[in-house]
């Protein structure tokens, strides 16, 4: 038995587990997508994707996985994820599109535009892609592929979408409270006035 065989066996739970959270994302998402209440997505997206990104950093802080093959087997097809994402779009319109950071390493960092229908569609097909792996019993070749897609592409989309959706929800509550506390000011300086000129 070779050491790669032997430390790939050593990830058996941790796979299921990884397989698990995947899976769990995916039917979340299929139902709030489904849904026909933005607020309520909103703060579930908020909550699905924080948890996602934990199983994310949990394969980023593993060794890297070996596959078991030179070449990665057919998986038969692309996950289609474009009903999904015209679906999310509809439901998020108001606040789909959102600015992102494409590296805070890089030399010069780039900011774009992106959208979070978008964003979460393309974290879907990759992790459909290892789940389609996982299913056929390439359980090795899925968690590969999980952690090298985290690394290379759904991890860094996954928490841009997570910022975007911790920046609508802190507006919400948070801009809320401003403006309470600002009617609040305005009474009291009001009634403040009113006492100043009132005969004592």
């Amino acid at each position: 038995m070779t050491e790669t065989t032997t430390r790939n066996d050593d990830l058996g739970d941790f796979t299921v587990e990884i397989a698990d959270q995947v899976e769990s994302f995916v039917i979340a998402i299929r139902e709030i997508a489904a849904a026909d209440d933005p607020d309520y997505a909103i703060s579930l997206l908020l909550l699905e994707v924080s948890q996602l990104l934990l199983a994310g950093g949990r394969l980023g802080a593993i060794s890297d996985v070996v596959p078991d093959e030179r070449f990665e087997p057919d998986t038969g097809y692309d996950p289609d994820v474009d009903g999904l994402r015209h679906s999310l779009a509809n439901l998020l319109e108001p606040i789909d599109e959102h600015a992102a950071l494409f590296d805070p390493y890089a030399h010069e960092p780039e900011l774009f535009t992106s959208r979070l229908s978008d964003d979460i569609a393309d974290v879907m097909s990759d992790l459909l892609h290892g789940l389609q792996h996982y299913r056929a019993g390439r359980a090795t070749e899925a968690l590969w592929w999980w952690q090298f897609s985290y690394l290379s592409n759904w991890g860094s989309t996954a928490s841009s979408a997570l910022r975007a959706l911790h920046s609508v929800v802190s507006h919400v509550r948070l801009d809320a409270v401003e403006e309470e506390a600002v009617l609040i000011e305005d009474r009291l300086l009001a009634q403040a006035a009113v006492e100043a000129v009132e005969p004592g």
